[in-house]
């Protein structure tokens, strides 16, 4: 999955693994091992709401850790500032005794103002990661069940792999994500080409960030299999946690649910993220999907049908 450097957040899911990116892509499994995965892969039983809140607790403790880690780096700048300004009053005394030179003296005054510049960048840094780990656990309006599988677009659709095709439909019905919607969003993510690797580190069919792959069991984001299941999972989430808001699973999937909370569950101001959104949107309304609305705008919409 692509993903922004959107401030705060991208540091924050940073936390869930590291971004090493892959030095090779690896090659698509094949046939008979994708469909001994995608078997065992539909044996386990899926637990939607163990799912989102486990989902929900790992972003909040990695915003948590996170900030305290920038509390720490603040502890450190503030120390620092505070030994810089004890040197400028020694070198004030050292320049009124015309023990040094007027450009050495005011030299000292530049390296406070880039500490006092540090210890300023912390304090926001501080302040946006409390605002995001308060949205991440304010309530939010979610689907009591998943998505019905029966529902789903009509459109006829094809990656041109009838294997592929057939783990898009199979995790789409157990995870209750309109086969289609995963379809859109692979075409996006990867344009079906199984090793695709991206300038950050995605990897896969849907684009899977180390993190994210880790989250969701995936060893390999190479294999179509497991690159689907963690993917559609995800997606699964990530609707769930909207209130079946396509548009904002969307921007969640691009961006990181972290940067749709902080601002408000809207989709958040990154020209990367509202094209991404509409470029997905529009293929999926067109075919009469539901939950999606098309605008340039952020602002945030109630959803029908959800509830506390």
């Amino acid at each position: 999955m692509k993903k922004l450097v959107p401030q705060f957040l991208l540091a924050s899911l940073f936390v869930f693994a590291s971004f090493t990116a892959a030095g090779a892509q690896t090659k698509a499994k094949p046939a008979k091992a994708v469909k001994a995965s995608a078997e065992q892969a539909s044996a386990e039983q899926a637990d939607p709401a163990a799912d989102l809140k486990k989902f929900r607790e790992d972003f909040i403790k990695a915003a948590e850790e996170y900030r305290a880690s920038l509390v720490e780096l603040s502890n450190t700048y503030e120390t620092n500032l505070k030994k810089t300004t004890e040197r400028q009053e020694q070198l004030k005394a050292l320049y009124t005794d015309g023990l040094i030179s007027r450009k050495e003296f005011e030299a000292s005054g530049t390296d406070i103002d880039a500490a006092r510049a540090k210890v300023e960048e912390m304090k926001a840094e501080i302040a946006k990661a409390d605002e995001t780990i308060a949205a991440a656990r304010k309530p939010v309006e979610t689907f009591a069940l998943a998505p019905e599988p029966g529902v789903r677009t009509d459109i006829a659709w094809t990656t041109g792999n009838k294997t592929i095709d057939n783990l898009i439909r199979l995790n789409g019905n157990r995870y209750g994500v309109d086969p289609y919607l995963v379809y859109c969003v692979i075409r996006q993510e990867s344009g079906f080409r199984a090793g695709a690797t991206s300038a950050v580190g995605a990897m896969g069919l849907m684009q899977l960030m180390p993190g994210t792959a880790a989250r969701y069991g995936v060893s390999n984001p190479y294999d179509p299999a497991q690159s689907i299941m963690g993917g559609t999972r995800y997606l699964a989430n990530l609707l769930r946690l909207f209130g079946g808001r396509v548009d904002l699973a969307l921007a969640g999937y691009n961006a990181g649910e972290g940067a749709v909370m902080k601002y408000g569950n809207r989709i958040p101001p990154y020209a990367e993220t509202q094209n991404y959104v509409r470029t997905i949107g529009s293929r999926y309304a067109q075919s009469g999907g539901n939950g999606v609305t098309l605008t340039t705008k952020t602002e945030a919409r109630p959803t029908k049908g959800t509830q506390k």
